[in-house]
């Protein structure tokens, strides 16, 4: 199947407000997995989707800025947003982290035009798949959890005690993989992107053509609306 060309893709984008008629991309897995480096690469190689930032309650860490790699708030600015029905997903972490998609992020990309592209922990992104209509789900693992494991810890940005919670959840996490639309092992970045890309392709150009429920993308996407991220 040949991949969308640039006017298709930004013609595509355009409507998405209008129509709902754009997939939501959901790329999940464990922490150490490597999703973050290919959904990076994606970015560049695909520039019309963008990166939905999740709201979280952790600690910003050094040379993180607020709403790039997240939107820091409160935990109790957190729990009057699930009271809210604020988020489109939320996860609660072992290690009293709490991270979600608020809808207004989703709802802003597509206002402008784009395409957008989650980055959630499994938990979350299933409850995308069940919730959204057209949600495109991408599991992405190591090639072993060895692996998993060697790089989780080579990055060195959770203490020992965190590390060894992730590692836990990481194979719980495991057990799941099979539920989502696509599982890619990220064994070698540039085969994985590549892979990775030609999922995204093969979708939007699906959608061109699929018929699609606009009332049932629009009330689960658009539940508010405002100026701010939430």
């Amino acid at each position: 199947m040949a991949s969308p060309t640039a006017s298709e893709l930004s013609s595509l984008g355009s409507s998405t407000s209008r129509s709902g008629k754009t997939p939501v991309f959901v790329v999940t897995g464990t922490s150490g997995a490597g999703k973050g480096t290919l959904e990076k690469a994606l970015l560049t190689q695909m520039p019309d989707l963008e990166l939905a930032v999740s709201a979280t309650t952790r600690g910003r860490r050094e040379g993180e800025e607020n709403g790039r790699e997240y939107w820091f708030i409160t935990a109790e600015d957190f729990a009057e947003k699930v009271a809210a029905g604020d988020f489109l997903e939320y996860v609660d972490f072992p290690w009293g982290q709490r991270s979600g998609t608020l809808r207004s992020e989703i709802d802003r990309i597509q206002t402008e035009g784009r395409i957008p592209l989650l980055d959630l922990e499994p938990q979350g992104a299933l409850e995308v798949k069940r919730s959204v209509p057209g949600a495109v789900t991408i599991f992405v693992e190591a090639p072993s959890f060895a692996e998993n494991e060697r790089r989780l810890r080579e990055r060195a940005t959770e203490s020992e005690g965190e590390i060894e919670e992730r590692l836990d959840l990481a194979r719980e996490q495991l057990s799941q993989a099979g539920e989502f639309d696509y599982l890619v092992v990220n064994d070698d970045v540039d085969r994985a992107l590549t892979e990775l890309e030609e999922i995204v392709n093969k979708e939007l150009s699906a959608s061109m053509s699929r018929p699609w429920s606009t009332h049932a993308s629009t009330s689960c996407l658009n539940k508010s609306r405002s100026d701010t991220p939430w």
